[in-house]
């Protein structure tokens, strides 16, 4: 570990215009608390649903989990500081919120291949697929991906605390990451950059070049289903791959272009660490059907219930 003379850093935000900032303020609260109502109404939903027992609602539990956690390390902190003027983070902050937003953007990227795996076993392996997806295995897949996480993680943080920090302290960001970092250290980054692009870039290309291919696998092999098969495939398999290209897009421009920072770095991250959470809750539920009735059953259920319970 290097000596630091820098203990905080100043984030610069999405702006530094007030007017621009309340309405930041607005749009992005509402923009958290509907995330964790979706999400945390889908945990809910598969939790105490009987009908949403199978693997694909056991990885979603996973991916509403993790798309819960990845938009807390950054949305508040920016609801936050969009109502003051200076926007400190300590340093151990700072390295906190590089260790977790990391960990969970790559539990998400983990479980979405768990889910298209799921689908791949599901389409193409129909007859195996209880013995391939039983709940051991499906256990333990989410254990790998825990562990894949970590490691990632880990090494995302080790590379972070080498950085030495002596001049200026303005993260021109609204949340602390490597790249921003990188620009404040006082040393030659050019070694250290190209770590970050090898794990988080790589990671994240890598990631949806399998996903592609196993979507490219589950489309070929459906030519010998049925048409109603093929329209249920079809169904899951769109909304899983509108949430890959939605979270992947942005996610492979911000980690394997050069160290320079662009402009429009902040308005790419708001949309994978803000808008995919958002988005996930909506495009599963929306497009699935057992998540609806599920959570018409459920819900309504506990209306009248409590209807019939006032009555009495």
């Amino acid at each position: 570990m290097h000596n630091n003379t820098v203990t905080e850093f100043i984030l610069f935000g999405l702006t530094r215009d007030p007017e621009k900032q309340k309405a930041i303020f607005g749009v992005f609260l509402i923009f958290y608390l509907m995330t964790l109502l979706g999400n945390f109404l889908i945990v809910i939903t598969i939790k105490m649903s009987h009908t949403l027992g199978s693997p694909m609602y056991f990885f979603l539990f996973y991916l509403s989990f993790a798309d819960t956690c990845f938009s807390t390390t950054t949305a508040p902190r920016l609801i936050f500081d969009s109502l003051t003027q200076k926007k400190i983070i300590t340093y151990n902050e700072c390295m906190t919120q590089v260790y977790a937003l990391h960990f969970f953007g790559c539990m998400e990227i983990f479980v979405l291949i768990l889910m298209a795996f799921d689908r791949y076993v599901a389409i193409c392996k129909p007859l195996r697929y209880t013995t391939i997806m039983s709940q051991h295995i499906c256990g333990l897949l989410v254990i790998l991906a825990w562990v894949g996480s970590c490691i990632h993680s880990t090494a995302q943080i080790i590379l972070a605390l080498r950085l030495p920090f002596c001049g200026p302290n303005i993260i021109d960001h609204y949340f602390c990451d490597l790249q921003p970092l990188l620009k404040l250290a006082c040393m030659d980054t050019y070694v250290i950059n190209l770590l970050v692009v090898s794990n988080s870039g790589a990671i994240c290309t890598v990631s949806f070049i399998v996903l592609l291919i196993s979507y490219i696998v589950i489309l070929y092999s459906l030519r010998n289903h049925s048409v109603e098969g093929r329209r249920k495939a079809l169904s899951t398999c769109t909304s899983h791959f509108i949430v890959v290209v939605l979270f992947f897009g942005p996610c492979i421009f911000i980690y394997t272009h050069p160290p320079t920072t662009f402009p429009i770095d902040k308005m790419v991250s708001v949309f994978y660490t803000i808008g995919t959470p958002l988005l996930n809750p909506l495009i599963y539920t929306l497009r699935n059907a057992e998540v609806k009735n599920a959570m018409k059953k459920l819900w309504c259920g506990k209306v009248r219930l409590k209807k019939i319970n006032n009555i009495g």
